[in-house]
């Protein structure tokens, strides 16, 4: 019995030592957990606060993308989600409810606004423990103007979800060049959030620039995640994405862009590019390729911009600069003779000319008018060598990027070693140009041999302050060329197109002095093989500038298989565009030209109006004075222009009370000009010139007046 009790004893003494061994180990850990901020490795404190803490994403707004006439053309659309607020506690102050107070009410009013009834929206309202609520399908994607209509109902409780959508409002309208971006849909903390990410073209390579910097709101939730009424909340605010401005006109697009469509509905043909550039800066003024694809559908069948990206055997266009190497060289001679129709290489290789007999003996310079290919394989054999002509395609740009800011660029190719590759380079079979490498080199037969780098980006514009971060300009490269040099080619040049017989007389437009030459080269078989035999199985091309003195563009175009193997789509969409340019800019043709005396406009800022009234109708100018003054405190265009008779000059005087003009009739460009000098903002609708005007003629001009001008085309070719 005794021994039993002892026993006993012993258990209550042993749980009574556990029992304190675990109470002073749990009021240890407690101490710890009080005193330490990490406990095995873990920040307590950080765990605690992120059970309770959110942060959501500030998403930034996407640059928008205009053309160099401020149209927009990829800009972001808003839509939005209606939700409707039910709980209670968000309201700290009844004067100022924060969730829905009437439910009956706020049913009945947004009945008149969503397509959905009075009953279903009601259903919504009623769900019970929960914080909010949405509308099902009726109550997405909202617009603009149906967002406004239900907020100036002024129901409590009610609140919007912004999301973007980008959007094209051109179509197709240089696709290739803008890309797309796409929208991403990621979860995030059990909601949707919405990134758009250029995948092609433009928006591809200036995605970081167009997206911006997303933001950050960190607030505390409740057990249901949402913010607690009136806690603190720390706010990163979005930097929103840069807008970038392109070089690229929308009524020499749209010139280019109809010309093409019109070829393929009369003549036919696989595909069709076409490059316009500003000959003085190299500014791309228009880049298209037909067939195209709608960004809105991401429709298109390749992912590659055929003026940039795709790289193809030029033709008889190289002729032009494998006769620059010659004379470059020291080694031309325009009035030596050699036998055209067909020349023999050392290993038996026959290289004919394109009408097989050729044209007797007849000088290079004929040779190039006629485009003889037996001239190029005489000339190298003769007088050059490839080191000669590989170095100097390269000095032109070929074999190598241009550097112009599009994804893809290809750099194309130079690979000719045996005597057979080295003639079919000489007029451009065996090696691969990319367009845009041709208008570089296009741009030193503009600028007097100097080379000019491409751009196509104008300016890019920070959206929040106004400030440029980038400005796009005129980049010497190097000087290829002489002055005699120039000179000559674009003499022969000249010839090609306006001489009767020669190649390029179906481009001849009289009076327009266009220059340019024609290339013809035949497609590869993609088996290595060789070159295919059928008529149609080629690529034409038709390298200018216009006009011959004091250039204004440069024109590359291409056309692969025409119909028949005709050239007639190249030739008729390429003078199309010519004379829907001269219009357009107001380039005078040659005869109007003789007609008409040149004159470079004077300053007559701060000159009596009188005075320069009466020297401007000397020239056979026509005025039109905006304001009662009787000083010249404006003028356009100004001074150092050249302008002709019948041409209109603006006077703005001194006047404190000038009104809007009527510039209905202006082209875009001639009516932004003189809106701007007036401190007037201009959007433009369309392309081409003003069919009408937002505000009308006699308005009082304001400081930040917007004026909205609609256009349509005029021109065809």
């Amino acid at each position: 019995m005794r021994k039993k009790r002892r026993n006993n004893i012993k258990i209550h003494f042993l749980f009574v030592v556990f029992a304190l061994f675990l109470f002073v180990v749990m009021a240890s850990r407690l101490l710890q957990l009080s005193l330490s901020k990490k406990i095995d490795g873990v920040n307590l404190q950080k765990l605690a606060a992120n059970r309770t803490m959110r942060t959501e994403t500030i998403k930034a707004s996407r640059g928008t993308i205009y053309s160099s006439d401020k149209e927009p053309l990829a800009e972001n659309v808003s839509s939005y989600k209606l939700i409707a607020y039910l709980d209670s506690s968000r309201t700290t102050d009844k004067k100022n409810p924060q969730h829905v107070v009437d439910k009956e009410k706020t049913a009945k009013e947004l009945a008149t606004v969503l397509p959905i009834s009075e009953t279903e929206i009601l259903r919504f309202l009623n769900r019970e423990n929960v914080y909010q609520t949405e509308f099902g399908t009726a109550g997405k994607g909202l617009t603009e103007l149906t967002k406004d209509k239900i907020e100036a109902l002024n129901l409590p409780g009610i609140d919007f979800i912004e999301s973007f959508k980008r959007y094209y409002p051109k179509g197709e309208f240089l696709s290739f060049t803008l890309g797309y971006a796409k929208e991403e849909v990621e979860i995030e903390d059990n909601k949707e959030v919405v990134t758009v990410k250029g995948e092609l073209g433009l928006e591809s390579y200036y995605d970081k620039t167009l997206a911006g910097e997303d933001g950050s709101l960190t607030y505390q939730k409740d057990l249901r995640g949402y913010k607690i009424a009136g806690t603190k909340e720390e706010k990163v605010d979005a930097v929103d994405g840069k807008n970038i401005y392109l070089t690229i006109n929308s009524s020499v697009q749209l010139f280019v862009e109809q010309a093409m469509k019109a070829a393929k509905e009369k003549y036919g043909y696989e595909w069709f590019t076409m490059m316009i550039a500003d000959a003085k800066t190299g500014a791309i003024l228009a880049s298209g390729s037909y067939p195209s694809f709608d960004p809105n559908l991401r429709n298109m069948t390749s992912y590659l911009d055929p003026n940039t990206a795709v790289a193809y055997e030029p033709g008889s266009t190289m002729k032009i600069y494998t006769y620059m190497a010659a004379m470059e060289n020291g080694v031309y001679n325009g009035d030596e003779e050699y036998l055209s129709g067909k020349y023999v290489t050392q290993d038996g290789t026959e290289i004919g000319d394109w009408n097989k007999r050729g044209w007797g003996t007849i000088t290079f310079d004929k040779g190039f008018q006629m485009s003889s290919n037996v001239a190029i394989c005489n000339l190298i054999t003769r007088h050059m060598n490839k080191d000669m002509l590989r170095q100097f395609f390269k000095k032109m740009g070929f074999g190598q990027k241009t550097g112009i800011t599009l994804p893809n660029e290809s750099k194309g190719k130079l690979n000719f070693q045996y005597e057979t590759e080295v003639l079919n380079a000489g007029f451009g079979q065996g090696v691969l140009t990319t367009p845009i490498q041709n208008i570089q080199a296009l741009t030193s037969i503009a600028n007097d041999g100097m080379l000019i780098k491409p751009y196509i980006i104008e300016k890019i514009v920070d959206p929040d302050t106004g400030e440029v971060v980038f400005e796009g300009k005129r980049t010497e490269i190097e000087k290829v060329a002489s002055h005699e040099t120039i000179e000559k080619i674009k003499d022969l040049m000249w010839k090609t197109v306006n001489e009767d017989g020669n190649t390029g007389v179906y481009y001849r437009l009289n009076g327009y002095n266009l220059i340019g030459k024609t290339g013809t080269a035949q497609i590869a078989a993609e088996d290595g093989s060789g070159y295919l035999k059928n008529d149609e199985d080629i690529i034409s091309s038709f390298a200018g500038i216009y006009p011959k003195d004091d250039p204004k563009v440069i024109i590359y175009a291409s056309v692969k298989r025409p119909t028949g193997g005709y050239q007639n789509a190249i030739w008729d969409a390429v003078k199309e565009v010519v004379v829907n340019l001269s219009k357009y800019y107001g380039y005078k043709t040659e005869e109007e030209v003789e007609k008409l005396n040149a004159y470079q406009m004077d300053s007559f800022v701060n000159h009596s109006l009188d005075d320069a009234k009466s020297t401007l109708e000397g020239k056979e100018l026509q005025t039109k004075v905006l304001g009662n003054g009787n000083k010249v405190l404006l003028q356009y265009p100004n001074a150092g222009a050249n302008v002709y008779k019948g041409d209109q000059i603006f006077l703005v005087t001194n006047d404190s009370k000038i009104t809007l003009p009527n510039v209905v009739g202006y082209s875009s460009k001639l009516a932004t000009s003189l809106l701007e000098i007036l401190g007037i903002k201009v959007k433009t609708d369309g392309t081409g010139y003003v069919t009408s005007q937002s505000l009308p003629e006699g308005s009082e001009i304001t400081k930040g007046m917007e004026v909205t001008l609609t256009l349509a085309p005029k021109f065809t070719g």
